[in-house]
């Protein structure tokens, strides 16, 4: 049996300032799609200045959102090719 390599490259990128970290996630699948998700961070202003940890809070959220929707978008595929409602595909 033969086995087919995939591989998918996952882009981040952050916007910070003292207050806020915002991230983009974004996944190109081979079919051509671009899949783009965003997560939030939020420092209070109590908390000591640690940008890694927003960016890890943000990026983690972008990259949730980004799993929901490739889950979305295979459910709909499987719905598709069937020609049938199947059930959703929970994490």
């Amino acid at each position: 049996m033969m086995h087919t390599r995939v591989g998918w490259h996952v882009e981040m990128e952050f916007m910070e300032d003292d207050q806020h970290t915002r991230a983009v996630a974004l996944v190109r699948l081979p079919d051509g799609t671009e899949v783009r998700a965003h997560g939030a961070a939020n420092r209070h202003r109590s908390d000591t200045n640690q940008p890694r940890v927003g960016e890890e809070i943000a990026g983690a959220r972008a990259l949730n959102e980004l799993a929901m929707q490739l889950l979305t978008k295979a459910h709909e595929e499987i719905d598709q090719a069937s020609g049938r409602i199947s059930h959703p595909i929970h994490v």
